[in-house]
């Protein structure tokens, strides 16, 4: 009876910790589809804003996951950083740079979170 317990109880551990981290990569990809919206209009403040809402999330689902998951989940964080960079400079260069790398993170995301 102790092993069913056990092992019911790690069950919903790891069923919570991937709801979790589905929740965040959700909230990431929101965010990160907001930075390319605005990173297209060239708003890079407005974009830098929604890439940092992004990065949380998405360092939060990568602490969580797993496998494949994971390493979707930190190359996403690498690219949104990277979208905060290019963000923060001034510029249509910068602009497109910086959408670009958000658009690479929403790929990651997406991939990281099936």
């Amino acid at each position: 009876m102790k092993k069913i317990t056990l092992i019911g109880a790690a069950l919903m551990g790891f069923l919570s910790f991937s709801a979790l981290a589905e929740e965040h990569a959700d909230a990431a990809l929101k965010h990160t589809n907001m930075a390319i919206q605005y990173g297209k209009a060239e708003h890079n403040a407005i974009l830098t804003t929604h890439a940092k809402e992004a990065l949380t999330h998405a360092k939060a689902a990568a602490e969580v996951a797993s496998g494949e998951s994971k390493t979707h989940m930190d190359a996403a964080v690498k690219s949104l950083e990277a979208a905060i960079e290019h963000g923060r400079m001034k510029g249509k260069e910068h602009a497109k740079a910086a959408t670009k790398a958000a658009e690479e993170a929403a790929q990651h995301i997406k991939a990281g979170n099936q």
